[in-house]
């Protein structure tokens, strides 16, 4: 593997924002490792399937949680291309994931603004992993809206 562990997780959870940008969705992707196995990767849905909650976090949460056959990711770690909004970052809270590492930061909607206690306690951050690249396709899905 070229490169750290997170940038490699990073990059996969960009290839998922970058089929998000081609179906004219947000431009956001997540993936969820454990014990260095990606078990779910998912990007934006909410324009596909008209539902406000089917944020990349969200459909990937989910798709682990079914893939491990239970409700926790105790033993994950969830890499997102842009910092969770308090929806996403409530249900990685209640998901007990102990480890987010996300690349661009949100200064309208991300939890941090609102409130850090939205994860669980026991849950690592780390933000800024390839955060220009993260920032990059969001600023050209935007430029492409407006």
């Amino acid at each position: 593997m070229v490169g750290n562990k997170e940038e490699h997780y990073m990059r996969v959870a960009l290839a998922e924002a970058k089929k998000a940008f081609d179906r004219q969705e947000v431009p956001i992707g997540a993936v969820v490792v454990c014990n260095d196995v990606i078990i779910a990767r998912a990007h934006n849905l909410t324009e596909t399937l008209k539902d406000p909650t089917a944020h990349a976090e969200m459909q990937a949460i989910t798709a682990a949680t079914n893939w491990l056959g239970g409700k926790y990711l105790t033993a994950c770690t969830i890499y997102v291309t842009l910092e969770p909004c308090a929806m996403c970052a409530g249900a990685i809270g209640w998901s007990q994931a102990p480890a987010l590492v996300y690349g661009a930061g949100d200064e309208k909607k991300g939890f941090s603004s609102i409130s850090g206690s939205l994860l669980h306690s026991k849950t690592k951050v780390k933000s800024g992993v390839l955060e220009e690249e993260c920032k990059e396709l969001l600023i050209k899905f935007f430029k492409t809206k407006r």
